[in-house]
């Protein structure tokens, strides 16, 4: 597709109006305990087998599993943070689907919380151009990753501080900064916890993910402790799944304790599907997630 910027920012303005119906206002999820929004890492298998690229996610998650609302992994994408073209044909192929974007989970853009000034301010650099990518294409926000090393106090310190500079600069443009579980100290919810404590910041926040708790060292976090900390700061959820018994049940994660946390919590919004087992296809571990999200969502109702 050969997309002018005119074009683009017709396709821009279009997708703005859907978001505002199904993405950044959120406005039915006022009417329901919380929506379903996909994460396309449930389909990282199919999309680095070649079976198909970005550009084919949005009609993927409505044609096969009619979701309307995906959240984006910028590894699928890397070179095109800010190739217009490419960003005018990927709201295009929303548009055409009747699909929001909520966010863009980013990885492999460098360390916020690095015990390097130099290396800290590269990544945050980093990160801008993903914040200005998230914007064009009508998300909410982008998930980032709070990594560093040396002592846990002060990766605090520098994580919350490379935060604060990604939301300011993403302030004029309405982009949250929320930081995920993902290993190592930033899986220890008190600790994440005490990071959003330090930024103080309106614009950022979490992403708790109910799978992601390995400390290292062959150590976990207590999973639904650890959302139960997190779920304070949370603008978005990550649904994990790996595999499921014959009763529909998640089998390492309670769905229906989880989601009783995040709703108690307050929250009402978007609910990622983040299959990532092997037991299951891809197709049918998204379904399943899918099924038990809105057996749960119906209890809760």
């Amino acid at each position: 597709m050969n997309t002018t910027r005119r074009e683009f920012l017709t396709v821009t303005a279009g997708l703005g109006a859907l978001s505002a119906l199904g993405c950044s206002g959120l406005g039915s999820a006022a009417r329901s305990p919380f929506e379903i929004s996909l994460a396309e890492w449930s389909l990282h298998r199919a999309l680095y087998g070649n079976q198909m690229t970005n550009l084919d996610f949005p009609s993927v998650a409505r044609r096969d599993y009619d979701i309307g609302v995906v959240e984006y992994v910028n590894s699928f994408f890397k070179d095109k943070a800010r190739d217009e073209r490419y960003l005018g044909e990927l709201l295009a192929r929303c548009r055409d689907a009747g699909v929001a974007n909520r966010l863009i989970m980013i990885d492999g853009e460098g360390e916020l919380a690095h015990a390097d000034d130099a290396e800290r301010r590269k990544a945050v650099l980093n990160h801008q151009r993903w914040v200005d990518c998230a914007a064009l294409l009508g998300c909410m926000a982008i998930r980032v990753n709070a990594a560093g090393s040396g002592d846990p106090g002060e990766m605090q310190r520098r994580a919350a501080d490379s935060l604060v500079q990604l939301a300011n600069y993403g302030n004029d443009k309405k982009i949250a900064v929320i930081v995920e579980n993902h290993g190592g100290w930033s899986s220890n919810g008190e600790w994440l916890a005490g990071v959003m404590k330090l930024a103080a910041d309106p614009r950022v926040g979490t992403l708790p993910d109910f799978g992601n708790f390995n400390l290292g060292g062959g150590k976990t976090y207590d999973r639904y402790q650890g959302i139960a900390e997190m779920m304070p700061f949370a603008k978005a959820v990550s649904a994990k799944s790996h595999e499921f018994d014959e009763r529909g049940e998640e089998v390492h994660t309670d769905y229906h304790r989880m989601l009783r946390i995040v709703t108690q919590a307050g929250y009402h919004e978007h609910v990622g599907i983040e299959y990532e087992g092997e037991k299951h296809s891809e197709f049918e571990g998204i379904r399943l997630t899918k099924a038990l999200l809105e057996k749960v969502r119906a209890e809760l109702a």
